[in-house]
């Protein structure tokens, strides 16, 4: 028996030694990142939550009045009121919270911004809905936040495609659709992101669902005995 086969088992022992060492290194320094990542996440959201804040309370007269409207609003400085509420829905094991900004001006209800979110294709996508007074009408459309595909889930983003929301009544469900939006509820899916369309269409439906007669009773019920009733459509 010659020395090479006698050291045979040795190397093997020091190979196996140092497969250990590096996963066991590996493990540490995986470990390690993701702790700093996420205290660096920690520190960040505080100011994340307060850049989308002042966002939102940018885009509250866009939404509500459109971009032409806004614009005028501003070249003729006209002030708007805007008071951020907090509307408790669901049942009792189902409850969820939305932030609701209230726009008024000369105390009359001009409509509201509803920040609203749900699960995209890549992961979650996080809305602004404007409303008009009564809730009826969808006013606008932004996304506040968003991580789907660049090129494709990400077009939901576009002033084009956001349009297509404006004017839309919330008495029906919204669709989108693959094939040419021929219906009223009814609305172009971005070719080769149909999921993330669909994803933005549920997220607006299901808030709908939980917000418009809590967003409509709140104008009735701060209505003096003098005031009109708003028109029923």
């Amino acid at each position: 028996m010659n020395t090479s086969q006698l050291s045979m088992p040795d190397s093997k022992n020091r190979l196996k030694d140092l497969y250990i060492f590096q996963a066991w290194l590996v493990l540490l320094l995986a470990s390690f990142f993701g702790a700093a990542l996420a205290g660096i996440q920690l520190n960040l959201a505080p100011k994340i939550e307060a850049n989308k804040l002042n966002e939102t309370l940018e885009k509250v007269p866009e939404l509500i009045f459109g971009v032409d409207g806004a614009k005028a609003m501003a070249s003729e400085n006209r002030s708007m009121d805007i008071e951020q509420q907090f509307i408790e829905t669901g049942a009792q094991n189902q409850k969820k919270i939305y932030s609701v900004f209230k726009a008024t001006t000369n105390g009359k209800t001009d409509g509201w911004v509803a920040k609203a979110s749900g699960q995209g294709y890549a992961d979650k996508i996080e809305l602004l809905i404007g409303l008009d007074a009564n809730a009826q009408t969808i006013t606008g459309l932004f996304i506040l936040d968003q991580k789907e595909t660049p090129g494709l889930g990400n077009n939901i983003v576009t002033p084009v495609w956001r349009k297509q929301f404006i004017n839309r009544t919330t008495g029906k469900h919204l669709k989108a659709v693959k094939t040419k939006a021929a219906a009223p509820n009814e609305i172009n899916a971005i070719t080769g992101a149909t999921i993330s369309s669909k994803s933005v269409c549920n997220i607006i439906n299901q808030s709908l669902d939980d917000l418009k007669q809590p967003l409509a009773n709140a104008v009735l019920n701060h209505l003096k005995p003098s005031d009109n009733l708003p028109e029923k459509k």
